[in-house]
């Protein structure tokens, strides 16, 4: 990714060379499962982490399994509480923010519309408006998903320019909170009066995203180890949806290399990126399923897909293209390896140290960058 490496006092690789040593970060929904690795790394990178976050979902979350509350500033809060969050801003002085807080759940967004556009729309707003306001901020990175896009099922991946949209009330949101993004960019933080603001603003989609320590419903991976680990069939909803499978590592290392890039260049970086795989991860929820359950050692699947289930998209895939050239990024894990990855941990978060099993695979996920650059 265009970055030479090395091991910083506190541990790990640092592919930024020392960007983030002493950085105010803050991080929205830091308790989440994006939210918790992104934590690990920018800790391990040696800045000053603040997070701001609802409780976490589960005991058994990578938040509380890593003991992160002890390791970061961790701050309960709802991103729908404007003065909560205004306050936050002013009080701790964040140079860089991470916005990943969000109802991400399609299903959910289906039983809870009001508080989906709530929270991924108004919500947005309200961190938007602060990063406006606040003197501090020079570099945000506005977390959305490829679910923004108006999904018209084709077979080619969607490209940054191509219209925003979503079927469902979580994929509407998210194309709103898109479209509220670049109105703000425009409007209060346009790039041709950086040298008046010195802020820059982009939004990043990945895909979808697996790893160790989603605990989350309706979501396969979550879904397939409850089933796994109590001897009952997994539960197939829609089998045959291809998706673009990414492990967590990979999106959140082009945030991380997209943020340090406009904190150099504040004008040329600040728009919207597609973070996905390449096409070999882009597959069936069946063939994730056997591919679970031959990295697990046993089980069995069954599919209970039915007519009159709730819209959610066939096929949907990113076109990374931007990202390769003008960053330098691209992915390194397979989809095979990022199941491997994320089952290890689901193995294994019960009887080591938490912490140490993120951190040894931020750290291998580092070096695997480092020696294709080399």
């Amino acid at each position: 990714m265009g970055h030479g490496g090395t091991f910083m006092g506190r541990g790990g690789v640092d592919l930024f060379n020392g960007f983030y040593m002493d950085k105010r970060v803050l991080i929205t929904g830091h308790t989440g499962f994006k939210g918790s690795w992104l934590s690990i790394w920018l800790e391990r990178l040696g800045a000053t982490v603040i997070g701001y976050g609802l409780e976490p979902y589960t005991e058994k979350d990578n938040f509380v399994a890593c003991g992160l509350k002890d390791r970061v500033i961790d701050i309960t809060g709802d991103i729908r509480d404007y003065k909560k969050l205004s306050e936050v801003f002013k009080m701790y002085k964040p140079e860089i923010v991470f916005h990943l807080a969000a109802q991400a759940l399609v299903k959910e967004s289906y039983e809870n519309p009001k508080e989906t556009y709530d929270t991924n729309v108004m919500g947005t707003l309200n961190v938007l408006e602060c990063i406006k306001n606040s003197a501090s901020v020079k570099v945000s990175i506005m977390v959305t998903t490829d679910k923004c896009y108006k999904n018209i099922e084709q077979i080619w991946g969607y490209r940054e320019d191509d219209p925003m949209g979503g079927y469902d009330p979580y994929s509407s949101s998210k194309g709103c909170a898109e479209i509220l993004i670049d109105s703000y960019r425009n409007s209060f933080v346009n790039p041709k009066d950086y040298s008046l603001h010195g802020k820059s603003i982009a939004s990043v989609r990945a895909g979808n995203v697996i790893g160790g320590g989603d605990w989350s419903r309706d979501r396969i991976i979550p879904d397939c180890i409850r089933a796994l680990k109590e001897n009952k069939d997994i539960e197939i909803r829609n089998p045959k949806a291809v998706r673009p499978w990414q492990h967590v590592l990979e999106p959140l290392s082009g945030y991380l290399l997209l943020a340090s890039k406009m904190h150099e260049d504040g004008v040329s970086y600040c728009s919207g990126w597609n973070f996905g795989p390449n096409s070999d991860s882009i597959v069936s929820v069946g063939n994730i399923v056997d591919v679970v359950i031959k990295e697990w050692g046993y089980g069995k699947c069954v599919d209970i897909s039915r007519e009159n289930a709730p819209h959610e998209a066939n096929i949907l895939k990113l076109d990374c293209t931007k990202a390769k050239i003008y960053l330098k990024w691209s992915p390194k894990l397979n989809v095979q390896e990022a199941l491997k990855l994320t089952i290890d941990w689901y193995k294994n978060y019960k009887n080591r140290d938490v912490f140490g099993l993120c951190v040894n695979q931020i750290v291998d996920y580092c070096n695997k960058i480092i020696k294709e650059v080399i």
